[in-house]
């Protein structure tokens, strides 16, 4: 088969961890006799520095034109004094909404390698696999107005967070069509106590709930959530919430693997699905070889499985994952001195890992 892929590299550790994961995509080329076209375009603080702009019009023709688009990262200090729609992220926000990325799944999966390597008792995250579904283009990082205004003599911030009945309803399904896939449960996490868009979010989602008597429904709210994944993480199957909270909890299940080096994501809704890492574009280690490629090679294997039906190759890539850590290979943020593991380099980590394909 053939596939077009816009690659978008991005800021800080991007380009590096993207790097190797194209390296993984020439194996699977060879082995699996698949053709990846290949397109990069520009997007961040890349774009940037470039045509001034976080997300080029040309980069949203690729990725329009393309089966699927593969982000590194982007963000960094040199663009933080940059007013806000000239920041890097916008870029992110800008792919989820003209490419229709309403629904972000986040797996959370620890390998039994790297029991140890949680910060975690490892009989507290044993057996943990989970999956955030987070809901991607409503609540405060979309809602209007907003911006930062003048009144009474000083500046005023201003986030509005709102979220409308299809918005919920359309996540809630993609939330119970993962969990009849998985261990048939999901937990909805809202704070309806205290917000008024919380209390819709439980309505909607119970509604839709019904119409899955096969999945168990409760209902956790937002800081219960995050106490008890630190307390006990394995009962959770399918996580589905809001904006914000998906984002922060997503980055705190990420934890519960041993490092958030280890956790890949998928955006769906569009007919362009989008795959990046989440742990941002890490600018503190950017160039010295340090990153963990794992998180984005683990997203191309979604990438392989929800994009292109390429069940086979998926399974090879995660394969290939478990095999390496089980041989004790790890980057800087997974080593541990006192143990008997080797430390690789980014570039080393992406060689291994393709090999073991």
């Amino acid at each position: 088969m053939t596939s077009k892929i816009a690659v978008l590299p991005g800021d800080g550790i991007g380009p590096e961890v993207i790097q190797e994961a194209l390296k993984v995509l020439q194996r699977l080329s060879t082995v699996f006799k698949h053709d990846f076209h290949i397109e990069e375009g520009l997007a961040g603080g890349a774009a940037l520095d470039v045509v001034g702009v976080p997300l080029p019009e040309e980069t949203l023709k690729i990725c329009r034109s393309s089966d699927a688009v593969l982000l590194g990262a982007v963000g960094g200090p040199k663009w933080d004094t940059n007013p806000s729609p000239l920041k890097p992220e916008r870029a992110l926000l800008g792919l989820r909404k003209e490419l229709g990325l309403y629904a972000n799944l986040r797996p959370a999966k620890i390998y039994s390698a790297l029991l140890n390597a949680s910060s975690l008792k490892k009989e507290i995250v044993r057996n943990v696999d989970l999956l955030v579904v987070r809901e991607l283009t409503g609540g405060l990082y979309f809602g209007e107005p907003r911006g930062i205004e003048r009144s009474h003599g000083q500046e005023v911030g201003v986030n509005t967070l709102r979220y409308s009945e299809s918005e919920i309803d359309r996540i809630a399904v993609v939330a119970f069509e993962a969990a009849r896939k998985r261990r048939k449960q999901v937990c909805s996490v809202d704070k309806a106590n205290i917000l008024e868009t919380s209390q819709l979010w439980r309505k909607v989602v119970s509604a839709v709930g019904e119409r899955y008597p096969d999945v168990p429904l409760t209902h956790m709210y937002v800081d219960n959530c995050a106490m008890q994944l630190v307390r006990n993480p394995a009962q959770f199957d399918v996580i589905v919430t809001e904006n914000l909270f998906g984002d922060i909890l997503s980055d705190e299940a990420a934890m519960l693997t041993g490092s958030i080096g280890m956790l890949p994501s998928a955006s769906l809704g569009g007919n362009v699905a989008m795959y990046e890492p989440v742990h941002g574009s890490a600018p503190d280690i950017a160039g010295q070889g340090k990153a963990n490629p794992i998180a984005t090679i683990a997203s191309v294997a979604m990438m392989l499985r929800y994009s292109f039906n390429l069940q086979a190759e998926a399974d090879a890539v995660e394969r290939s994952i478990e095999s390496v850590l089980a041989a004790g290979l790890r980057t800087g943020d997974l080593y541990q001195t006192s143990s008997s593991e080797t430390l690789l380099t980014t570039s080393a980590m992406g060689d291994a890992l393709a090999n073991a394909i």
